[in-house]
């Protein structure tokens, strides 16, 4: 909706709207993470890595963002995602969703902390550790 009428290079010449769509493309990914893995599991027809991937590249490498990525997205992928989640909206069974007990997929203690050391030793601020990992800044500056 936001780049209707958008070719390409009008897109990458109005930063307003092109940073209106990758903040949106951004949130999306962001959304596709806190999806539990069972949900994911069941739901093989949306690649949710590839959503995700799009949202770390946007959040943690700005040099890496490709202009024409960006755009073949919103234009392509971003329609498709949309008919798929409306679909998946529309065939659960909301009463049933919301008895069922909440499930968690908390990922291991251990695996948290090599995520975060691995982090570290390449240099990412202790912020952005925080994010991803949920650990502390205290306890990132131990590791």
């Amino acid at each position: 909706m936001l780049i209707e009428g958008f070719d390409f290079d009008k897109l990458v010449a109005d930063k307003r709207t092109y940073y209106s769509v990758m903040k949106n493309v951004e949130v999306m990914g962001e959304a596709a993470y806190m999806l539990t893995k069972a949900f994911k599991r069941s739901h093989t027809a949306t690649p949710w890595k590839v959503v995700q991937g799009m949202r770390h590249v946007l959040v943690h490498d700005y040099a890496g963002i490709d202009d024409k990525e960006l755009y073949n997205t919103a234009v392509n992928d971003i329609p498709l995602l949309r008919h798929q989640v409306e679909k998946y909206l529309t065939e659960t069974d909301w009463q049933a969703w919301e008895s069922a007990p909440d499930e968690y997929d908390d990922t291991d203690e251990e695996k948290v902390i090599r995520t975060a050391r691995c982090m570290k030793a390449k240099g990412y601020a202790i912020a952005d550790i925080s994010e991803i990992t949920g650990l502390s800044a205290e306890e990132i500056e131990t590791l």
